[in-house]
Formats: structure tokens, sequence, C-alpha cells
């Protein structure tokens, strides 16, 4: 298929120069390249620019304020020219088909305004895999031809995030900054505010492994205090429902004293649930919100 839109994949990233590496590498091997890969590291040592040398694309550093909200405006920012941007995470690994399935779904169907994929394996729910694990995964798994294959959701998962660009530039719609760092839930944010232009969907066809990396995220405290904070912010705006606030927040409440006595060894159990509780005090003191993650240790 010749390529019918401008399409670029934009990456945000922080303290994973290597993994950064494999996930151009897998990027190289789509069927439908992408026309531009903008990276947008945290940190000057998080990139290694002559990785593009060997790359089939070209590859753009965006640089903006650390964290994700900030990193992936600046991407949004860099990716004026193109119609659809993909977001994807540094440790998601994508099927070989995955961009042409975007491209065509977007073509053919004009009122989707966003779209996430399959996940065959996601890592975040347990210790997390290897590249070589990841590609594995994706060259045993096949995906059944459907014929319904696209289904609206309430948000696209922000691992991999397709948008269409028109109307993002025509609102001026950005990621909310004051969800600072790891951005707990800035893809609902995001979503929700692109609901009012156009479908969000999921389709089944474009596959995916989200490796599910430890390395780079924040404290388990502070992760805690935004499984609070974050969820009440967004409900006080307006882009999450009550009913869905009120259920993140007791399933993480519940999981984190639950587990507390028995954790993971790769989940900080009792960091997580300090954070909670250092979140509901705020609350009651009427102190919440998500930057103050940035004043705790």
């Amino acid at each position: 298929m010749s390529s019918r839109l401008k399409l670029a994949a934009g990456i945000a990233t922080a303290g994973r120069r290597d993994l950064l590496i494999e996930n151009l590498r897998e990027l190289s091997r789509q069927t439908r390249l992408p026309d531009c890969v903008i990276i947008s590291p945290a940190a000057d040592g998080d990139c290694d620019k002559s990785a593009a040398d060997s790359l089939p694309f070209p590859l753009i550093l965006a640089r903006g304020r650390r964290g994700l909200p900030a990193q992936r405006n600046a991407i949004l920012d860099a990716a004026h020219t193109f119609d659809i941007l993909v977001f994807f995470d540094d440790d998601f690994f994508a099927a070989p088909n995955y961009l042409a399935e975007l491209e065509s779904c977007f073509y053919e169907d004009p009122a989707i305004i966003a779209m996430s994929g399959k996940l065959i394996a996601d890592g975040v729910t347990g210790p997390g895999m290897d590249a070589d694990r990841a590609r594995a995964i994706l060259a045993s798994s096949k995906v059944p031809p459907q014929t319904d294959f696209i289904t609206d959701v309430y948000n696209a998962y922000g691992c991999n995030m397709a948008v269409r660009l028109a109307p993002i530039r025509a609102q001026g719609l950005r990621f909310d900054e004051s969800l600072p760092l790891y951005g707990w839930l800035e893809d609902v944010d995001f979503s929700r505010q692109l609901a009012a232009y156009g479908r969000i969907v999921k389709n089944q066809r474009m596959a995916g492994v989200h490796l599910g990396v430890k390395g780079g995220r924040v404290s388990g405290v502070k992760f805690g205090y935004s499984q609070i904070a974050n969820p009440i912010y967004l409900w006080r705006k307006g882009t999450l429902r009550l009913d869905l606030a009120m259920r993140q927040m007791s399933r993480n409440l519940l999981a984190n004293s639950a587990k507390i006595f028995w954790p993971e060894p790769w989940t900080d159990r009792r960091g997580r649930l300090l954070g909670n509780l250092l979140g509901f005090l705020d609350l009651l003191r009427g102190y919440l919100h998500p930057a103050r993650i940035l004043e705790l240790d």
C-alpha cells in the first residue's frame, strides 16, 4: 500500500538509552515505515543520536521539560506537519504490520481521532520482560482476521496511542503538565479531551507487546500518591468519571494493602501504600494535587 497519510512515531524516554535503541530497531521492521520518529529524551544521555545512521527513517530530537506529559507535548510541537502521530512507550514493541493497519484504519474512517492496538502481552502486570522475550512473543503470535476488529473505548492506552493531528492543532489540545514525572492517567485525560471531536477506538489488528520494564519509573511513594491525587484531579477537571476515579483508587489501595506483607519483588507495595495514605491525608487537608509528588522522597 502506498502511503496515504503522513505518519510520525513519537517516543518520550527517560533513563533507558539501550532499550530505546532496541525499540528503534523494531520500528525499522515495520512493513509501513514511519515517515519520521520523534524522540523526546528527559536528559541528554537518554538518546544515542548516532543510532539514526543505521535507521531507514529520519530521527528528530524534541526537547521538553522532564516528565511524560511535557515530553509528549514537545513531540506534538515537533509533529506539526504530519497527519497522524502514534505515541509509543520506549518499552513497547509493535508487530511488523502495526503502522500499515493504523494508516489504513485512519484513512478509511475520518471519524476516528484516537486509536490503540491489542496488547498480546503486558509486562506491567508482572516483573517485566527483556527485548528477546518480547520479540519471541511477537514472532509466535498470530492475529486472526476479524470482521469486527474495531471497538469504541473510553480512552486510548498510552503505551501505544495514535492520534489524528488536525483536530488537535485546531483545538490547541495538550497533555496536562500538572501531571508530573510519570504522568499517570495522562492518556485518559488526553483521550477525553479528544472525545468531543471523534471516535476513540481499539484496533485488534494492531498488535504489540508492552515490556513493562521497571527501570526509569518513579519511586513507590510518588506513584502511590499519584494513584490517589491523579484520579481526583481528573474528576474535578471533568476528564474522568467519578465512578472510574473511585474504582481506580479503591483497586490500588486494596492491592497495596493486601500485598504489603507479601509484596512482589518488582513492586514497592510499602512505598505505594504510604503514598496512598499521604494522598488521602492531603485530600482531607485540602492540599491534594498531582504536583505534590515533586516534594516527596
